[in-house]
Order: structure tokens, then sequence, then C-alpha cells
């Protein structure tokens, strides 16, 4: 355990972007706990240096109450379900009473703005979520924000768009013969690199922010534009183009193009944060080039 002057982080739900996290402030010297809904899953938290803990999303079992009464920063990367957002309903005594608790950040979803047929959208544009699973979103937000707002400490939402980085990327797909490029007129997706999700965590927490944050990259782009470079990068074909009309997808992944819209960073970068990967071109050639991208 930390001494009492050191930070010490809990992340709910220490998945790819949580560990990432981890593994910065691991190689910082902080401690930092993580959670795992698999016992199978907490030898990978170990090997990046976290001290894995369970939780389930119904109880609070001995080890986690006292990783919360020991954090500084609590991370919260769980999806919230139909009955709201799990840590909070699983653990809201025990956050309330955390007596060194100084920052909490929410890991949300630029979803909750739902579909703008390609135009910006910013902090400033209120949600109106399409799908149930940003509709969840919306809700376990204000459950956040009403929290925070009764304990009395910052919170930081970060509305993230799709993840991708090492071992979940384009070159990745075209090495296992798995990319697609589906064409849909004018579509466009948003992007975040891991190391930038963890980079801006990092960020934000130095300066205890409190407020709402897009956090995505440069450039929106058309899926089938992501993939074509990513072969150009890898100096192989890229795969035919597929009508979005007549592809085979999943109910989920059909709906993911029934939103399109552009997010603009504007706010982040104005707070000086600076991303390492500001496009997935640069993030691109980038892992390439450094065979960080299995």
């Amino acid at each position: 355990m930390a001494n009492s002057d050191e930070p010490v982080t809990l992340i709910f739900g220490a998945g790819y972007s949580g560990r990432a996290y981890g593994r910065h402030l691991v190689a910082r010297g902080q401690t930092v706990f993580g959670t795992t809904r698999s016992p199978g899953k907490a030898e990978d938290l170990k090997n990046a240096g976290i001290d894995p803990l369970l939780f389930g999303g119904e109880t609070v079992d001995d080890a986690l109450a006292t990783a919360i009464g020991s954090a500084t920063d609590l991370i919260v990367s769980v999806a919230p379900d139909a009955e709201g957002d799990p840590v909070l309903r699983a653990a809201r005594e025990q956050i309330a009473a955390a007596p060194r608790l100084a920052w909490i950040a929410y890991l949300s979803t630029v979803g909750v703005y739902g579909n703008h047929d390609g135009a910006w959208v910013d902090e400033r544009t209120s949600p109106r979520p399409v799908s149930e699973r940003s509709r969840q979103r919306v809700r376990a937000e204000q459950e956040w924000q009403d929290f925070a707002r009764e304990r009395g400490v910052p919170l930081s939402i970060l509305r993230l768009s799709g993840i991708y980085g090492p071992g979940r990327n384009a070159l990745v797909n075209l090495a296992e013969g798995r990319a697609r490029r589906l064409v849909k007129p004018g579509q466009v997706f948003n992007r975040i690199h891991v190391d930038d999700i963890a980079g801006a965590l990092a960020f934000l927490a130095e300066r205890r922010h409190d407020g709402i944050l897009n956090v995505t990259d440069d450039r929106p782009a058309p899926p089938q534009d992501v993939v074509a470079y990513a072969a150009s990068v890898m100096e192989v074909d890229p795969p035919p183009e597929i009508d979005f009309e007549n592809a085979t997808l999943s109910p989920m992944a059909r709906s993911f193009y029934g939103e399109n819209k552009r997010v603009s960073n504007a706010a982040i970068k104005a707070l000086g944060y600076a991303f390492r990967f500001p496009d997935h071109r640069a993030a691109l050639e980038r892992m390439w080039a450094e065979d960080g991208w299995r």
C-alpha cells in the first residue's frame, strides 16, 4: 500500500483502455488497483503492474472496499446497464465515504450525441442518443454528475470515440484477413488511439479537471479510407469496396452506421493537451514502423 501522501488510482473496469492508463501510472511509480469480472484476467493486470480486484457489478468485497478507501483517483470504465451505473449501484456508499478521494473520471462515448448527418459537434451540443446503449450512457453521466456534486469532488467525463491501438487496428485486420471496406456515402467515424486516452487521463488528473470533454483525434474519416491507408502503409492491396446496403452485418454493427458526425476535440486542446497520435494516418505509420500494431 502506498504512503498516505502518495496518489493511489483505482480503475473500475481495467480493460483495454483502463490497462493502458494503469501501465502509464505504474511506469511513474504509482500504486494502481484495477477491477476485472474474470479471475482469469487478473493475471493480465498483475503482468501490467496493476493490483487486481474482482468486481462483478453487484457487490463490494473487503479487498475492493479497502482499495476504495485508499484511492485518490477513481477511473470508471464500466458500461452501464438498464438499471443504471453498476459502480454507483454497488459501491456508492464506500465511494461517498472514501476519505482521500480527490478526482473522478468517467469514460463515456461520443455516441451520446447521436446522429448529425456528418455535421460537427462539440461539448456544447445537447445529447440526443439514438441507441439504447447511448441512452444508458447519458443516464450514467447524469448519475455521476449528481454524485460528484453531492460528494464535492471534481468529475471529468471523457466522451471517447472509436478506440484503436496495439492489437486493435486496421493493420491487424488486414494481416488477419478480416478487413472490409464498407462504403456508405457521406459516412464518417471518429477515432482515438488508446495511448491518447491514457495521456488525456493523466493530463486531466494532474489538473483535477471538472467537466465534459471530447477525447477524439483530429481527423474524422470514412471507414473505407482508414482500411485503404493501412494497406498503403503495409504495401499490400486493399480489400475490394463493399456497398453498405448489401453488406452482411450484425444489427449492432449496422447500428453504428446510423450515427454520422464529426466530433471536435478543440476544447481539450485549448486546455493544453497535445495528442500523441493526432490522426489515424500518423498512428498507422508509427505503429507499423515501430512494430507496435500487433
